[in-house]
């Protein structure tokens, strides 16, 4: 098949998004397909930009936003479809990750161009990104999440509704940008400033201490479980995407009606937000045995480090075939 991997962009996640999108390639590629790497925010990629990508590595802070500014100036996302590796292309794989490449925009975007597209359509893709819709959406399917507020909210407000600790992050990002553990109240002002420079809105969330879990989907199948063990107190962008800053484990040492009930609350999240393709749902258990869904992410990381591909693997299907998979499910 010929297809074209779309990587990059220009959110705060397009390093995240080049270390998965050239792995994606590399994958493709070794299973016989004809596969073009193209950024859309840049264009085609040169094969020595392929072989500067290929190491995988992501760095343990995201780009400034200075960096992304300068990177938006050169973007074509509108003349996108017009490109002939979009167009002639049999799927579009989407490796990207945050932003206009994961908020429906681009989905949209193929859909009136009538290009095949890896994940899920420009609505779900929408819901998915906006935390405080899926949220409302788990809820209504019976999934549980932690209790929130959308700012602006005082520091009365969030200490008499939410109390301390609380998770402060921007709405519609991912990789953890922008985000901040709040444990003292001379902090919550600062943590929110920090949150509105990547979006709009900004949730706050009631902290929910105990194990981090993950559950990957593929098509309507639930992967086995996963744990992170992380060196920090959140998982956040530097244990993410460094080696060595986290443990993870699949599958995760949970009974066996543990791991049966995160997998079903894990789907329920996964079609009340009407997903397609693949996804990763992401949970803390607490020390009472109850599972928090904390969000879905519908084009979840595909680097060496990255959670979906473990799961995947645990379940026996190597990181080509996971790839290949995905894009038949965008066929079907």
């Amino acid at each position: 098949m010929k297809i074209t991997v779309l990587m990059g962009g220009t959110s705060s996640e397009r390093n995240v998004s080049l270390a998965s999108g050239i792995r994606i390639v590399q994958a493709l590629r070794g299973r016989g397909h004809k596969v073009t790497a193209l950024d859309p925010a840049r264009g085609v990629l040169s094969a020595k930009e392929e072989q500067e990508l290929s190491t995988g590595k992501v760095g343990t802070k995201p780009p400034s936003l200075e960096d992304l500014t300068k990177v938006a100036e050169g973007a074509f996302l509108p003349n996108l479809t017009s490109m002939k590796e979009v167009r002639e292309a049999d799927v579009a794989f989407l490796a990207l990750h945050g932003g206009q490449g994961e908020d429906g925009t681009i989905q949209a975007l193929l859909d009136m161009a009538r290009v095949k597209y890896t994940g899920s359509g420009h609505l779900s893709s929408a819901l998915a990104m906006d935390k405080d819709l899926s949220k409302k959406l788990f809820r209504a399917e019976e999934v549980k999440t932690a209790d929130w507020l959308m700012a602006p909210a005082s520091t009365e407000q969030v200490e008499g509704i939410l109390g301390l600790p609380v998770i402060v992050k921007p709405s519609k990002q991912g990789s953890t940008v922008g985000l901040t553990l709040v444990k003292k109240r001379k902090d919550l002002v600062p943590a929110i400033e920090e949150a509105f420079k990547y979006d709009d809105e900004v949730m706050i969330e009631r902290f929910v201490p105990g194990r981090e879990l993950t559950v990957g989907v593929l098509g309507d199948v639930a992967l086995p479980v996963g744990e992170i063990i992380s060196k920090h107190e959140i998982y956040d962008y530097e244990c993410k995407y460094t080696a060595g800053m986290a443990r993870e484990e699949f599958p995760a040492k949970l009974t066996p009606e543990a791991t049966e009930r995160v997998q079903h609350q894990a789907l329920a999240a996964f079609r009340s937000l009407k997903l397609k393709g693949y996804a990763r749902i992401d949970f803390r258990l607490t020390s009472e045995g109850e599972f928090y869904c904390l969000e879905a992410n519908t084009l979840p990381g595909m680097t060496e480090l990255s959670l979906i591909p473990q799961g995947a693997a645990a379940m026996g299907i190597d990181f080509p075939e996971l790839c290949e998979r995905i894009v038949k499910l965008s066929l079907e």
